[in-house]
């Protein structure tokens, strides 16, 4: 059993790492070519040749381990989510961000609640285990609503557009509407989860505890433990620290009915970053290689969810009308109200194509649904395409409405790069 996970495991990272370098060179984020790997080495590409090789390389009493990995992957990198979060992006930022931030949340998260309504007689009735449709329609409302803020903070950081006003702005409304959708998703997982009002309002009232009991205790505590002056204090203290924090945190929520996703991002927002950074600043990078090396593995689950020759003619139709969708709702929401406070056509349509990135985060998200079963196979699969495609496109039509980003070059590094929080200030040019 072992050496098929290690056999497992160098099939996934070998291919990560070829497709990661091929996108490099079609000037696309590393992420893009990692879960374009994750997809072909699925049902959809693989899988059409004889023989089965999906099942050889991937036997059956191989992906239980494969999940485990992924998913400690995935909460690892959403401590990192957290960790780099900058509340201060939500405060004092004009009106012209915040029209932005709702617009571009409010219109693709009620055209993805309604195209699921639309799409409910063609949905398949066995991949599902959520009764009636308030569940799924809030849930692909908030999977529509997101940008990837990581993927995104990549491109700006690529294209040399951190001090740029297009650049800061996007990043701006980014953490407002992630923020907005993630407090949507959990909303909606906990009604998922729940059979009831008194269970749902139970798993509110100790998730509320819980938030508080971070910020108010667990984080007073930490700033404190980790303060340059303790003589304890040091990297390999903080790296246990953060590490055994984080999983606790993870394991909390998930006990609560919630995903382990959220704990992760909690624990992340909640560590003090000041503190880190003086006493131990290369401590979050090690958690950061870590579920990076991760990662691949969590592309390859969601792959093997993935099948393209499945989808059929309706399918397709369903495809269709989720990319259409999707781009229309954040492009339409994010530039319609920059123009109408007072951007130009080129600065609207730029940020527009900007907050369409969808890539991992959204991923994360069509995985909890998965895991919930609010998603059908084909609307997964779907979805993760809408994913890819909104991620490939950004880069071309950045340049397109943008021509500031195509004086940079394209600088090669990690899949998440990290991305400076020393923004300008904006002012509120909503005139």
């Amino acid at each position: 059993m072992t050496g098929s996970v290690l056999v497992s495991l160098a099939v996934i990272l070998a291919a990560a790492y070829v497709f990661a370098r091929l996108a490099q060179r079609a000037r696309q984020p590393v992420v893009v070519g990692e879960i374009v790997a994750g997809i072909v080495l699925g049902p959809s590409v693989l899988g059409l040749f004889p023989g089965g090789p999906v099942d050889v390389i991937f036997p059956s009493e191989v992906r239980p381990y494969l999940q485990v990995l992924s998913q400690l992957g995935l909460v690892l990198f959403m401590f990192g989510v957290g960790y780099e979060f900058d509340s201060s992006h939500l405060r004092g930022h004009g009106r012209q961000v915040t029209a932005v931030s709702l617009s571009s949340v409010l219109l693709p998260f009620a055209l993805g609640a309604g195209l699921f309504c639309v799409l409910y007689p063609w949905l398949t009735a066995p991949d599902t285990t959520v009764d009636g449709r308030l569940v799924p329609a809030l849930f692909l409302g908030a999977a529509m609503s997101i940008t990837a803020f990581p993927v995104l903070a990549r491109i700006i950081s690529e294209r040399g557009l951190q001090k740029d006003r297009i650049g800061v702005m996007s990043v701006a409304c980014a953490a407002i509407q992630d923020f907005l959708a993630w407090v949507v998703l959990a909303v909606v997982v906990a009604l998922a989860q729940s059979t009831g009002i008194r269970p749902l309002a139970r798993m509110a009232l100790v998730s509320a505890v819980l938030l508080l009991i971070l910020w108010y205790a667990v984080r007073p505590g930490l700033i404190w433990l980790f303060a340059p002056e303790r003589r304890w204090s040091g990297s390999a203290l903080i790296h246990a620290v953060l590490v055994v924090g984080l999983l606790l945190c993870a394991w909390a929520t998930q006990a609560l009915g919630l995903h382990a996703v959220f704990g992760a991002f909690a624990f992340g927002v909640i560590a003090p970053r000041s503190s880190i950074d003086t006493t131990a600043p290369e401590v979050p990078e090690r958690i950061e290689q870590a579920s990076l090396f991760l990662l691949p593995v969590f592309f390859m689950v969601t792959g093997l969810s993935v099948d393209l020759g499945g989808l059929g003619g309706e399918g397709l139709l369903i495809l269709l009308a989720v990319l259409v969708v999707a781009c229309f709702g954040k492009f339409v929401g994010a530039a319609g109200s920059a123009r109408l406070t007072g951007a130009t056509g080129r600065e609207s349509a730029a940020l527009g194509v900007l907050l369409n990135a969808r890539g991992l985060t959204e991923l994360v998200i069509l995985n909890v649904g998965l895991s919930l079963g609010v998603l059908d196979s084909r609307l997964f699969t779907a979805m993760v395409m809408m994913a890819v495609v909104t991620t490939v496109m950004t880069g071309p039509l950045l340049d397109r409405f943008h021509p500031a980003a195509r004086q940079q070059p394209v600088r090669s590094g990690g899949a998440e790069e990290r991305f400076g929080h020393d923004l300008v200030s904006l002012q509120d040019e909503a005139s």
